[in-house]
């Protein structure tokens, strides 16, 4: 094409305006969107110059692929995998009553909620996973099958004087971002907070 228009131009000229737009994205969800838009213009461009062969190898692997494997990734790691027992679990999975009712009801549901909300503001969601009891708890924490755990204080088999006794849970961390994220508003969440070193506390052990 040795005359090119103006609309080839004004398509080309998409190519950086869309991976800017992609570069200061936060939201991870929007960035793939925007991925999507990036490579559908680079289709566009490589078959408007004739090059079929790139064009389809850019919608195939480039656009379509990536795609697909980015959004595996994401979905499977902005997730906060929290243990709780299984008393506490049914009360979540629950669906006889509302929500709003139940979280009146039931503190538990309280500070599930609120977790919720905390970490939404970092497009992070929340998993539930349920155990017999305290000590497949903490086993599945030092075991990193969870990011967390949390419990009644008065079920916990190890007295620790240091708990603030006017929350009933207490929520214990493995990964010191999320600690630090909730930490933040400790005061919402309504149950007692901490932070353990798995790694640390097999070396000493």
């Amino acid at each position: 094409m040795n005359n090119p228009d103006f609309s080839l131009y004004l398509i080309t000229a998409l190519l950086p305006l869309s991976a800017f737009l992609l570069v200061i994205q936060v939201n991870p969800f929007h960035a793939l969107v925007i991925r999507g838009i990036l490579g559908a213009i680079a289709t566009l461009v490589y078959a408007i110059l004739g090059a079929g062969d790139v064009a389809l190898t850019e919608a195939l692997m480039g656009t379509l692929l990536a795609i697909t494997l980015y959004v595996i990734a994401v979905r499977s790691s902005l997730v906060m995998k929290l243990g709780v027992l299984e008393t506490d679990f049914q009360k979540e999975t629950q669906a006889s009553i509302s929500t709003e009712e139940k979280e009146k009801k039931d503190l538990f549901l309280l500070i599930i909620s609120n977790f919720k909300k905390i970490i939404r503001k970092y497009y992070l969601r929340l998993e539930l996973l349920s155990y017999k009891d305290i000590n497949n708890l903490e086993k599945a924490l030092q075991e990193k099958e969870v990011h967390g755990i949390c419990f009644p204080i008065n079920n916990n088999i190890k007295n620790n004087e240091n708990l603030d006794n006017k929350n009933l849970y207490e929520t214990i961390f493995r990964i010191e971002r999320l600690y630090e994220i909730i930490s933040q508003e400790n005061s919402n969440v309504e149950t007692n907070l901490s932070y353990v070193n798995i790694k640390q506390n097999k070396e000493e052990n």
